[in-house]
């Protein structure tokens, strides 16, 4: 007697909460739908303050490794709350594992020549350091005469693709849309080479863009793909 009580009230008790269920999944409490729909609204409203801290100007070539790639991902003051006392070892050890851990898209040269320059801008090495001029030596590749630049090569080992896609925006603007707003303009591709190799801000909104380490026939490569899109 005492389990079919029970039973009873745990029947009940589902019951009461299935119909609870339906009447909120059949938007009969208005209120409920309508506050998931403002948190939602809420969430994509939100705008990150531009970063205020910037790296260190250098002459290195890793002060512009470091804006191109670095940045992709994590803010400068990432890097600005590092340990302090690092040397060239531990800031190249540091680039690395963004690399092993993070698949950043850095070449060893890439990672030798930031942690050069990280280790001279908030370390103790100077710039004339034979580890850090040796380190620094990142030479842009350059194909062979009549080879034909692979772009897609080009998009991953620059950290293009980290923020730009084809179709949609990440955190630079896509690729169609770059070549839509350049559609009628007869100087898009040196404009568009500027802006590749010199880096950029205030053409689409106010996240800036890095510099990239490419030579004048690889930018114009890049540019060429971008408004074919």
């Amino acid at each position: 007697m005492s389990n079919n009580k029970s039973l009873t009230t745990l029947l009940s008790s589902s019951f009461i909460g299935s119909l609870l269920t339906i009447v909120v999944l059949a938007g009969i409490s208005p209120p409920v739908s309508q506050a998931y729909a403002a948190v939602e609204t809420t969430i994509k409203k939100i705008t990150l303050p531009a970063s205020t801290i910037t790296l260190p100007k250098s002459t290195l070539p890793g002060y512009n490794l470091a804006l191109q790639k670095c940045t992709i991902c994590h803010s400068v003051d990432y890097i600005h709350h590092q340990p302090p006392g690092m040397d060239q070892k531990a800031w190249t050890s540091a680039v690395l594992k963004m690399q092993h851990s993070y698949g950043a898209p850095l070449s060893e040269s890439d990672i030798n020549s930031i942690g050069a320059y990280l280790s001279v801008v908030y370390g103790s090495a100077k710039a004339d350091d034979p580890t850090i001029i040796s380190a620094s030596q990142s030479p842009i590749s350059t194909p062979a005469s009549g080879e034909a630049l692979d772009v897609q090569v080009l998009l991953t080992s620059n950290g293009c693709s980290g923020c730009h896609d084809i179709n949609k925006t990440i955190v630079g603007p896509a690729f169609k849309a770059i070549a839509k707003k350049y559609k009628s303009d007869t100087g898009a591709i040196s404009k568009l080479v500027v802006s590749i190799r010199n880096g950029g801000t205030g053409k689409w909104g106010n996240m800036a863009m890095p510099p990239m380490n490419v030579n004048e026939k690889q930018a114009q490569a890049l540019a060429e793909f971008i408004l074919q899109q």
